[in-house]
């Protein structure tokens, strides 16, 4: 035990908390001691030689001698492959059924003994000893998969034995095991969900187990709430997404290549995958960033469409403690002109912290609260935990016990955690009956006028002074009925929760978008909302990390996402606040946040300057709302994230695929913001093309670097020469801001319109621009042709 963390433990929750935290992480270890006993002697085992292979649609089977390999390719181009008769599905990241095979792709022999898929967009070859290998069309390598190796628990008398391993072997999913793959010397890796050191992730080891950090973090810490084991690669050869569709405990270890290295020869880039149980099994999606994402929401599910006011600026706080600091708030917002569209609650707003409770006395009239900011244009957001308070009489508590919701040991008692409740019980979420109780929760929500809710502590979280803070490993879980305990539950709990509590909100409000976003889950998360950064510390370092985990969630298929601005601790500087808050107001979750004992995070709280240059700020924000809605509307269509990195046109400029301090919002804008203290200019790395900064209105070239002029009250923009942006004009009416194209070049954009927070279908507008005789021309392209835009038009750059 480490003294210092129990004393802190001690000082945080207060001395009955922290006693029961550590009474807790006790009973974590003695449950785990009785429900997992140690691992007895293991065997390794490889696959062996290839004996015989079975052709089927897309693909086929090939037999090893101690083990098999289902591979199969889709119409769509994605490659899926399976060890030891593992498949596609169950599985909680794909959003339905597997994809259809690609009919004209088929397993062919091979030279050397081997095995080949041809298909239009990949060619899979498989070795004799196992080795997988994907190439493009024209025979370039993009991954190589080498065979792998399992240890497995050496099976007792009586034990049932693994097909193709003989007798002595146990189930696969007992099995722990490692996967060391190869891609192209030059090539860079992202994703592997949120990451704060990143985008592009350094060579490392990276583990996936959904953990909170135990306070604010910052760009060293990991793992955080939301890991996944999706991989984004890019290289010279082309792009590629690998996604290990396994929930258990793991680790990545990642290594770049090296052109050159050694005898001239190049050292491949290198990621070993080790898990301690569960399938082998892996998808890989190729082509252009953008095909890949499309391809990846395809798979997992296309993104929640967010209603049309969570694009808007958010305001949360962590101790708001009554109805009239609320009121209070709110009125400094509109007494200095600030736009705001949202108002979160924490979880001070419970009564004694139970959840789907309301403290009376800070809060007599919720609904009238919420009923009076809504005509204000302002949205009330709940934070939702999903522990609950052990105490019968609680009618959450009850309620879950009468349809056995919460999960329970080995010996079918209820597994209790420490949370802020106190000592609490743990839905299972992986229970389809679960699910649709707790979704019905949500109506208490709505009743007290919450617009949307906001999920914390579903890594799950139990507070302990030493150990994982979260359940024992050996506690139960339903699984879709399949059973299993929590190291293959654990990193699918906020994913879980995440859709029980989307499918209640459609049942209960059908004609509304849901809002939720969730502190953690995992891949597939998107189908039901987004996510925050989490408790970042409050700093520069906090600042960077920002946009390093919007950025790698977005390659992992969340495209909505957004940090807490300013930072979750402690008290920014007014520059570090300014800067901080000009960043969120291009990202598209833009929300302040801050914890109870940390400073204020209202604009004008920092002194005037500063409250003038983020009311410039939030006025750019709300004249490109219809941008936003744009975007989120192609990430809902496409899987396309609002946010890209620099190099999302241009992934074969190997300088763009080191650049982390800037990105593209959609394919019109570069947005650089200042991540340093003290810096007043900075230097900006461009994709090809000619960029316009959109406040000088100065046009540079690129590929290439400029510097320019970064002042406090703004950060540098450019827009892509010939883009089309919607923007609010004037009255709010829908405007076409067109930035000139360069000579004999065109431009265009889109437009999808806001048709508010239903369920209306939206149409995508297309727009071209081009200069002649030079004056810019803006059109509308329709399937008939071209015609006049019907929109007001202006023109910038020229």
């Amino acid at each position: 035990m480490n003294g210092r963390e129990l004393v802190r433990s001690m000082k945080v929750f207060g001395s009955v908390q922290g006693l029961r935290a550590v009474r807790s992480a006790w009973r974590q270890r003695r449950t785990d001691a009785w429900g997992l006993p140690p691992r007895g002697p293991e065997r390794a085992r490889v696959p062996g030689l290839a004996v015989e292979a079975e052709a089927a649609p897309g693909g086929g089977t090939v037999r090893f001698a101690r083990s098999s390999l289902l591979i199969r390719v889709s119409s769509g181009g994605t490659v899926f492959w399976g060890w030891d008769g593992a498949e596609p599905l169950p599985s909680y990241a794909l959003a339905g059924e597997a994809p259809d095979a690609d009919p004209r792709a088929s397993l062919e022999p091979d030279t050397d003994g081997g095995w080949r898929i041809v298909s239009e967009r990949v060619t899979v070859t498989v070795s004799r000893h196992g080795t997988v290998e994907l190439r493009t069309p024209g025979g370039v390598l993009l991954r190589r998969d080498l065979p792998p190796r399992w240890w497995e628990p050496v099976a007792g008398p009586g034990d049932g034995a693994v097909a193709g391993d003989g007798a002595g072997a146990v189930s696969p999913g007992a099995a722990r095991w490692v996967q060391r793959s190869e891609v192209p010397a030059d090539a860079r890796f992202f994703g592997l969900g949120g990451r704060s050191a990143g985008p592009r992730l350094r060579d490392g080891s990276y583990r996936l187990w959904n953990t909170d950090p135990k306070g604010a973090f910052g760009p060293g810490d990991d793992p955080l709430y939301i890991t996944m084991p999706v991989q984004f690669v890019v290289s010279d050869a082309g792009t590629h997404l690998a996604f290990h569709d396994n929930s258990w405990d793991g680790r990545v270890t990642l290594a770049e290549g090296e052109e050159g290295a050694g005898s001239g020869h190049d050292r491949p880039g290198t990621s070993e995958v080790r898990m301690t149980g569960g399938p082998l099994r892996c998808w890989v999606v190729v082509g252009t960033p953008a095909r890949v994402l499309h391809g990846w929401a395809a798979l997992t599910g296309a993104p929640a469409l967010p209603p049309s006011w969570a694009l808007g600026p958010q305001h949360a706080r962590w101790g708001f403690g009554s109805a009239r600091e609320v009121r209070r708030v709110v009125a400094g917002y509109r007494e200095r002109g600030l736009p705001l569209s949202a108002v979160h609650l924490d979880i001070d707003h419970y009564d004694g912290h139970r959840v789907f409770t309301v403290d009376r006395e800070r809060f007599p009239d919720l609904p009238g609260l919420a009923e009076e900011l809504r005509e204000q244009g302002v949205r009330l957001v709940s934070i939702v935990d999903p522990a609950v308070k052990a105490e019968p009489g609680d009618p959450v508590y009850d309620g879950g016990s009468a349809v056995d919701a919460f999960v329970e040991d080995a010996r079918g008692q209820e597994v209790r955690g420490v949370v802020w409740p106190g000592e609490c019980a743990y839905p299972d979420f992986t229970d389809p009956a679960v699910r649709e109780w707790w979704g019905g929760l949500y109506e208490e929500r709505l009743r007290q006028g919450f617009a949307g809710v906001w999920h914390d502590m579903n890594e799950p979280v139990s507070f302990v002074p030493f150990g994982d803070p979260t359940l024992p490993r050996s506690a139960r879980h339903a699984l879709e009925g399949r059973g299993g305990d929590h190291r293959e539950a654990h990193n699918v709990y906020g994913l879980a929760m995440a859709r029980a509590g989307y499918e209640g909100l459609r049942r209960l409000r059908p004609d509304e978008r849901p809002f939720l976003f969730s502190r953690s889950g995992w891949a597939g998360m998107q189908r039901y909302g987004g996510t925050w950064s989490g408790d970042v510390s409050t700093g520069w370092p906090g600042l960077r990390a920002s946009l390093s985990l919007v950025l790698g969630l977005g390659l992992c298929g969340v495209p909505y996402s957004g940090p807490d601005v300013g930072g979750f601790d402690g008290s920014p500087s007014p520059e570090l606040f300014l800067r901080w808050y000009q960043l969120g107001a291009w990202l598209p979750l833009f929300r302040t946040h801050a914890a109870i004992d940390a400073g204020r995070r209202e604009p004008w709280e920092f002194g005037p300057e500063v409250l003038g240059h983020a009311r410039v700020a939030l006025a750019e924000r709300e004249r490109l709302r219809p941008y936003f809605t744009t975007l989120a509307r192609l990430a809902r269509m496409t899987g396309a994230p609002y946010v890209r990195p620099v190099w999302w046109g241009t992934p074969e400029d190997r300088v763009l695929r080191d650049c982390e301090d800037a990105f593209l919002l959609g394919d019109a804008l570069l947005v650089a913001p200042v991540l340093t203290r003290g810096a007043d200019r900075r230097a900006v790395r461009l994709p090809r093309g000619r960029w316009y900064d959109t406040a000088t209105g100065r046009a540079y070239e690129g590929p290439g670097q400029v510097l320019l002029d970064a002042p406090l009250s703004r950060v540098p923009v450019l827009a892509r020469a010939g883009a089309v942006l919607p923007v609010r004009g004037e009255g709010d009416d829908l405007v076409l801001e067109v930035w000139a194209p360069a000579a004999g070049r065109t431009g265009g954009g889109l437009v999808v319109r806001d048709t508010g927070d239903g369920w209306e279908s939206a149409a995508i507008e297309r727009y071209q621009s081009r200069l002649v005789d030079g004056r810019v021309v803006v059109e509308r392209v329709t399937d008939d042709g071209v015609e006049e835009t019907g929109l007001p038009v202006v023109v910038r750059g020229l």
